[in-house]
């Protein structure tokens, strides 16, 4: 799966191993140096990710998924309880009021619900995807916006504290992903990797908040 995600970044993104031309009318594909980001935009970006992770973390939580997903629980890469403190911070900072999710990352969480009931493959896709490249790009994205926007603040959506910290966590969850696909046949192999692009496509909406 890496390999296929990897070359779906611009070299923007991933200056060794990215492939994809990068695309001047799509905001999220500019060099972030180059966001224009805002306290509210990235409210909104934090409170529609909450509504992705809520459904990852919900479908692998629920005992009805365990024989398919129950190995990913507490894998230590959850974020819900990080950006809820988040979402709060913002609105504390700026005197906001957070927003429902009701746009790119709702949507988001829609359409996982629907695809993990009868597409475990193509819904591991999304679940790989989601949460390494948040713990790789995402966690630049969110240094060089803290800078323009937080002067220099951490948020906790970038920081993993849970069962051994980030690298533990990450080996962990790479090796059960590994196990499981090494149970796949070569059509959900396929079907898996071919998922990729959609993941890239919805997680661009939400970085589009941002940008």
């Amino acid at each position: 799966m890496r390999q296929v995600a990897m070359r779906l970044h611009t070299r923007e993104q991933a200056p060794r191993e990215g492939e994809k031309p990068a695309d001047a009318q799509r905001a999220e594909q500019r060099p972030v140096a180059r966001w224009t980001p805002t306290p509210e935009g990235y409210l909104n970006f934090l409170v529609e990710s909450l509504a992705v992770y809520e459904a990852m973390e919900t479908i692998v939580n629920d005992e009805a998924n365990a024989e398919v997903y129950g190995r990913f629980k507490n894998s230590g890469l959850e974020r819900t309880g990080a950006l809820k403190k988040d979402v709060e911070y913002l609105c504390q900072r700026f005197g906001l009021t957070a927003p429902n999710a009701e746009g790119p990352g709702k949507e988001y969480a829609v359409f996982l619900t629907e695809l993990a009931k009868t597409a475990p493959p193509e819904f591991i896709c999304h679940f790989y995807n989601v949460y390494f490249a948040h713990s790789a790009g995402g966690r630049m994205i969110g240094r060089k916006v803290s800078e323009m926007i937080l002067d220099g603040k951490e948020l906790e959506f970038y920081e993993w504290r849970e069962r051994g910290g980030l690298d533990e966590s990450l080996t962990r969850v790479r090796g059960l992903l590994n196990d499981t696909a090494e149970k796949w046949t070569r059509e959900e192999k396929d079907r898996c990797l071919e998922e990729t692009g959609k993941s890239f496509e919805l997680s661009g909406q939400l970085l589009r908040l941002i940008a």
